[in-house]
């Protein structure tokens, strides 16, 4: 029975906190100028060109050369933030905003350490992590293991957040289509400079929430094994802004009256509308990564944000990988719970082979 209470309570807390931050005039809710007009026909065009049977298009990707500057380092360890041109095409680049065009990464690794003995893991921002802090604590405690940790600034986030927006709340439902798929073009970048610029012996993809969809679609992509590793995400975006706690966060009349200017929709339209466009987003639709047993989903017991059957509908879409679950609910474990979350990240790199022994 108190166990029950606990799961309740952890749920109640999603809902109280999804209240405070979504449902109050603190801030503006997402896709309030609507759906984004001609970019989002072009978005969805693009991202349908990533399903199953184009998976192995574009690759290798564009090389990166990330330019680099020391923030700190001691007899162990390393800390260095770059930044490097983002390696999108002309038809995403003309549909981005300025200060979208470079990308910012931070790169935490050992020293006295030749990189085909290392693992390296690019951690994927979730919903409103705008900066390196939270990720780069993550990962940190892993230097010990020799396994480096390689943040990425999300697109729409931090620096690269557009002037007019305000915190996380994209302006458009097409910004949400191009910060995914702008983050899946960088981290493949990221991932290919690793392994053949710096030779890692092994390399994995981790995010929370939606950095955990975004490093499910790179690890899914990834022409060869990498550990893949989503953290209290859900298998579609859909399933965030559609049933979660963030359906409270969403302009729905925005969107309807947006949609208007072209043919009267009622609400209840408006929403399938964005499950259809969001439905793109779908994990299930990609292909089973390489390696499967190196895909570790760590997901919460009582998450008011992401449903079980959520996580348990990718699990079945991808043989082989796990489910671990943590008590609590999205934001209890998303605090509490990052011994979890390392635990899985050394066990899914543990799970691959090292490159060098493949090649001899």
């Amino acid at each position: 029975m108190v166990s029950v209470n606990l799961g309740i309570l952890h749920y109640v807390l999603d809902h109280i906190y999804g209240a405070f931050v979504h449902r109050t005039k603190l801030s503006t809710p997402f896709f309030s100028r609507g759906w984004g007009g001609s970019k989002l026909d072009m978005l969805e065009n693009m991202v349908k060109q990533l399903f199953p049977e184009a998976s192995g298009q574009n690759w290798p990707p564009n090389i990166v050369r990330p330019i680099w500057k020391t923030v700190w380092e001691t007899k162990s360890a390393c800390l260095r933030e770059g930044v490097f041109k983002t390696p999108c095409d002309e038809r995403l680049l003309s549909t981005l905003s300025p200060e979208n065009h470079n990308a910012r990464v931070a790169f935490l690794l050992p020293k006295n350490v030749p990189p085909q003995k290392m693992a390296c893991v690019v951690h994927l921002a979730g919903t409103g992590d705008h900066t390196f802090e939270r990720r780069l604590r993550l990962g940190g405690p892993l230097v010990k293991e020799n396994i480096a940790t390689m943040v990425l600034e999300s697109p729409f986030y931090g620096l690269r957040r557009p002037s007019m927006q305000r915190g996380a709340k994209l302006l458009c439902v097409s910004d949400l289509l191009l910060l995914g798929r702008v983050t899946i073009e960088e981290a493949r970048c990221l991932l290919h400079w690793l392994e053949i610029e710096e030779g890692f012996g092994k390399t994995g993809i981790c995010g929370l929430s939606m950095g955990g969809v975004h490093a499910a679609m790179v690890g899914s992509l990834h022409p060869t094994p990498i550990a893949t590793l989503p953290f209290l995400s859900p298998h579609s975006a859909v399933v965030a802004f559609c049933e979660g706690v963030l359906k409270h966060a969403t302009a729905w009349e925005a969107l309807r009256e947006d949609a208007a200017q072209k043919v009267d929709m009622t609400l209840e339209q408006v929403r399938e509308r964005l499950r259809s466009v969001l439905s793109l987003t779908d994990v299930t639709r990609f292909p089973i990564p390489k390696n499967p047993q190196a895909v570790i989903f760590v997901a919460a017991t009582d998450d008011g944000y992401i449903p079980k059957h959520s996580v348990l509908e990718l699990q079945r879409a991808w043989p082989g990988s796990e489910v671990r679950w943590v008590t609590g609910g999205h934001v209890s474990s998303f605090l509490l719970h990052n011994d979890a979350f390392r635990k899985a990240i050394v066990d899914g790199l543990d799970r691959l082979q090292w490159r060098e022994s493949e090649s001899s």
